[in-house]
């Protein structure tokens, strides 16, 4: 699987430029979450793994705590996932994850974007299919056997595991992220994750160079300054 996950997802807080764009993003998706499978990180291992990640992106427990209240209080917007994909500059392969309240909007925004770099969006399944969509889950520890048995006794797929300077990372089908979270905590009480995602990681790369460098950078911005975009991925190479 390789350590591709870490370049090729755009980070919010490097890319979206303010904080309160920065909060907004995760305001509306531990809203979507906590709304989903309950307001409680106790018992809702997704929100638990949002919020921890949120901490460490430095988003204050206000805003947190608000997006909770508001889900279970269950009033506010009507959140739904919509996902793009096409080509970006230089033919490289772009997925765009976004949370919205109005499909038509968003399109019409994320198409503007690929259209003012002169990039393609493309149809549901262009290039989804060169990408393997996976739960990561990267915390300190060295006993890489008694890990993957615990994985393996909690009827787990594991596509991978990297062992570094003290440190897993475990790769498994995104469908196994809940079974798989829940396998790493019993074996080893609580866990701080290193990286706690489910994402995007490209089979392959397409290097891009020159003026498309830039562009790709500007495509980049224009998409993380739309609100409804949550999450790009992509497998350019430069």
């Amino acid at each position: 699987m390789g350590r591709a996950y870490q370049n090729r997802k755009v980070s919010m807080a490097k890319t979206a430029g303010a904080k309160t764009k920065l909060y907004s993003k995760y305001g509306r998706e531990i809203y979507v979450c906590a709304k989903s499978g309950g307001g409680d990180p106790a018992g809702n291992l997704a929100l638990r793994g949002l919020i921890e990640r949120a901490k460490k992106d430095q988003v204050p427990a206000h805003v947190i705590e608000k997006a909770i209240d508001k889900a279970r209080g269950g009033a506010g917007e009507d959140f739904a996932p919509a996902r793009y994909e096409g080509f970006g500059p230089g033919g490289c392969m772009v997925i765009v994850d976004c949370l919205t309240d109005n499909p038509n909007r968003t399109f019409g925004d994320v198409r503007q974007c690929f259209t003012k770099t002169k990039c393609k969006i493309g149809t549901p399944g262009t290039v989804s299919h060169m990408f393997d969509h996976v739960a990561i889950l990267a915390f300190k520890h060295d006993d890489e056997d008694a890990v993957l048995d615990a994985l393996l006794s909690a009827d787990v797929d594991v596509a991978d595991i990297e062992n570094e300077d003290g440190k897993l990372t475990v790769f498994t089908p995104q469908g196994d992220y809940f079974k798989a979270k829940q396998a790493l905590i019993d074996l080893l009480g609580e866990i701080d994750f290193e990286v706690d995602e489910i994402q995007f990681v490209p089979k392959g790369g397409t290097p891009i160079g020159g003026e498309d460098v830039a562009t790709f950078e500007k495509f980049l911005d224009l998409l993380n300054d739309l609100d409804d975009v949550q999450n790009v991925y992509h497998d350019a190479e430069y």
